[in-house]
């Protein structure tokens, strides 16, 4: 079964459905079910995310701003429109430079 608010054949506009706040990173979630889903994440530059893992394979996907995302302790700088893919029980960290919205593509192994 789908976990969404969204219905099937509507059009929006992805970084318009989550919004950055100076409280902390904004997690929104556009659909999940057993095998993973799909997240969006919204910071204001200097948030960050500190090391933890995820039970998923990832893809990060950077949609606006620019992002340092360590994983393995080696860091990797992206901008809008680049990706990166990320094994499951990995451990990562994230951090703003700017502010930035990413998409997170989860597919549980």
């Amino acid at each position: 079964m789908i976990n969404t608010e969204y219905k099937f054949g509507e059009v929006h506009v992805l970084a318009n459905q989550v919004e950055s706040g100076d409280d902390k990173v904004h997690f929104h979630n556009i659909f999940s079910n057993e095998n993973g889903g799909v997240v969006l994440v919204a910071f204001k530059a200097g948030q960050k995310l500190e090391t933890h893992t995820a039970p998923a394979e990832v893809m990060v996907n950077v949609i606006e701003g620019e992002i340092e995302f360590t994983m393995l302790d080696k860091p990797h700088i992206l901008k809008a429109g680049e990706f990166l893919l990320m094994g499951a029980d990995v451990a990562h960290s994230v951090a703003a430079k700017s502010d930035a919205k990413l998409m997170l593509i989860k597919v549980k192994p």
